[in-house]
């Protein structure tokens, strides 16, 4: 669809995150800083890129699932995949309370779609069918590997933010350590830096998916209606709460990003309630739910 736009954002992504691992290299260390950090960075971008998944997978704390556990599940994820042609994806749980699904992979052959216990519970088959749809439309639609990267890339600076912290501020007497101002402003930057980068990625793509999905299932309103639940219920129990995700929740100002950086079912913007208007036009424009079980 538009994959070779989405791959120009992964590479400009990837860049930015070079150029930050660059900059804070050599600020920190000079000449020798800068060669540690080109070699640093060569190997987080090719990590970025070809573990994307897994990193998004485990901030959420999802863990593989059988088809014996979530048999529901496995048997809408196959039907979908199969109407649309593509291979079966890797299906993962999260055990956040959270209402929430996200999906994650560099392609279609590479795909994993997590569900969040919360969703299990809030949603009925055909609601869930309907995230589900939404979710492999993200893979389709080839914007998956942008929102991981992304993931990825928020996770990194956090790190970068943390291990700064234990950094001698300005080691020497004379001016070659970083200024501890500077580095303070590092550690806020950084994390508005990835904040930004997520925010600035998923404007149009919900829209985008929430269609594409639809199409998929052939059931719009399902899709309306699961979002309506999962608005109020991600109100009801935000993600730090949650025990489990408390971990990756030490650091403040990162934390919206961890529940963000990952391709979040809904996100800032765009607004909840101009999706699920959407949804009912299409619904009443193709006709909902033609020629489904339901």
């Amino acid at each position: 669809m538009h994959s070779h736009h989405n791959g120009l954002k992964t590479a400009a992504l990837l860049g930015l995150l070079t150029a930050m691992i660059l900059t804070i290299g050599y600020w920190l260390g000079g000449g020798g800083g800068l060669v540690f950090a080109v070699l640093l960075s060569l190997a987080l971008n090719a990590g970025t890129y070809f573990f994307s998944d897994r990193i998004a997978l485990r901030s959420m704390r999802a863990r593989p699932v059988s088809e014996a556990e979530f048999p529901e599940l496995y048997q809408i994820v196959r039907e979908l995949a199969t109407t649309a042609g593509q291979p079966m994806p890797r299906l993962y749980v999260s055990p956040a309370l959270q209402p929430n699904a996200f999906a994650t992979g560099r392609n279609p052959r590479n795909a994993a779609v997590a569900v969040t216990v919360g969703i299990t519970r809030l949603l009925d088959a055909r609601e869930l069918r309907g995230v589900i749809g939404h979710e492999l439309s993200h893979v389709y639609n080839r914007d998956i590997l942008i929102s991981s990267v992304a993931a990825a890339l928020a996770g990194i600076i956090t790190m970068a933010a943390q291990l700064a912290i234990f950094l001698p501020l300005g080691g020497s007497d004379d001016d070659d350590g970083p200024n501890p101002a500077s580095l303070i402003l590092m550690l806020i930057l950084a994390p508005l830096a990835a904040g930004v980068i997520q925010l600035s990625i998923s404007r149009n793509r919900e829209y985008q998916a929430d269609a594409s999905g639809a199409t998929l299932t052939r059931d719009p309103l399902a899709l309306a209606s699961a979002l309506q639940k999962i608005q109020y219920g991600a109100q009801r129990a935000p993600l730090p709460a949650d025990g489990q995700l408390a971990g990756s929740a030490h650091l403040m100002i990162a934390n919206p990003l961890r529940a963000g950086g990952i391709a979040s079912l809904f996100s800032t913007h765009p607004p909840m309630e101009e999706r699920i208007r959407r949804l009912h036009q299409l619904a009443a424009v193709t006709g909902n739910g033609a020629g489904r079980p339901w």
